[in-house]
This record gives C-alpha cells, sequence and structure tokens, in this order.
C-alpha cells in the first residue's frame, strides 16, 4: 500500500539552514523511494480547525519504505539539520483498501 510523509514547518528559526536542507534533501528521498507531491503553497481550511503552515506530502511505495528513509544514516544528519532550523509536525499514513478508491 502506498504511504506518505506529511510534514508540516510551522516555524522557521534559522532559513539559511531550512534552505540547506531543502537543497540536499531530494537526493535522499529519491534514493529511497520517495517522490515529492506538494511543497507549501496556499492552505484553505475547509472543514475542522486545523491549520498547516507549510505543507510537505512525500509519497513513498510503503510504509516501512517511508520509515527505512526517515531512519537511513544517510537522512539523520539531514534530519537534525531540519529539526535545528524549524519546528514541524510530521506524520506517516499509509492509503487502505475503500470503496472510495474503487478497491
Amino acid at each position: 500500500m502506498t504511504a506518505y510523509a506529511l510534514f508540516d514547518n510551522v516555524e522557521v528559526t534559522n532559513l539559511d539552514g531550512l534552505n540547506e536542507y531543502a537543497a540536499r534533501v531530494r537526493e535522499v528521498v529519491e534514493l529511497h523511494g520517495g517522490r515529492y507531491l506538494a511543497v507549501g503553497g496556499q492552505v484553505d481550511v475547509m472543514e475542522g480547525e486545523r491549520t498547516f503552515t507549510y505543507p510537505v506530502l512525500i509519497e513513498f511505495p510503503d510504509l516501512a519504505t517511508a520509515h527505512r528513509w526517515y531512519d537511513a544514516p544517510e537522512y539523520q544528519e539531514l534530519k537534525a539539520l531540519r529539526q535545528s532550523a524549524s519546528r514541524a509536525d510530521a506524520i506517516f499514513f499509509e492509503t487502505a483498501p475503500s470503496a472510495l478508491l474503487g478497491a
């Protein structure tokens, strides 16, 4: 089942550090079978109270692959850089068979 890593950059504390992260992370994501689907943009809350500040959505083949990327040695320096340069929320989730999706 396809999986997704959803990050919301709530607050940037070091723009230079976050820019360095952005310049280097795509290669590591792709190395682990991931691809970016959305980065930032306007957010309109249609229902509920959850507001995203700057969402980033990455697709992976499955949840195990997403976790391997997040825990990979080559991502640890970048993760530390991102965490020192911003405050973010992160969740991983996978698709589930659903009549809504035609399964």
